[in-house]
């Protein structure tokens, strides 16, 4: 269900962000930025549409998308990417794929809290959100 997700999360928790955005290729000057910073996510709903915005001090992002159509998206660290996002066992399981690659954003609730699970290749971030009251 998708509602649970709605809301406004701020990061709490993050391992391996850095190993993360090296096997992505992120350059160092970037990654030494957004290692530092605490993005806040805001997730909404409108008619059949999700809407995720991350807003920080490094940038603000937005996408959106219904569940299981494709669409273009721009990534933080400027990447052109083909995403789907499909709602799958009470996850929101998000691909995204260019140039060959892929990787796997999952958000998941457990405890109250959204878990954010980072995967390319072998590296496996996981990232942990609070809800804002």
């Amino acid at each position: 269900m998708v509602e649970a997700f709605l809301g406004t999360w701020k990061l709490v928790d993050s391992k391996n962000f850095d190993d993360y955005m090296k096997s992505l290729g992120v350059g160092f000057a970037t990654r030494q930025v957004a290692c530092m910073t605490k993005p806040t996510t805001i997730i909404e709903k409108k008619g059949d549409t999700i809407i995720i915005k991350t807003h920080s001090t490094f940038k603000n992002t937005e996408i959106n998308f219904d569940l299981g159509v494709e669409f273009d998206e721009k990534t933080a660290d400027d990447r052109n990417v083909k995403s789907i996002v499909t709602l799958d066992g009470g996850k929101l399981v998000h691909v995204q794929k260019w140039d060959g690659q892929e990787t796997t954003l999952v958000r998941e609730l457990i405890d109250g809290k959204l878990i954010l699970t980072l995967t390319h290749g072998s590296a496996v971030c996981v990232r942990t959100y609070e809800k804002e009251a």
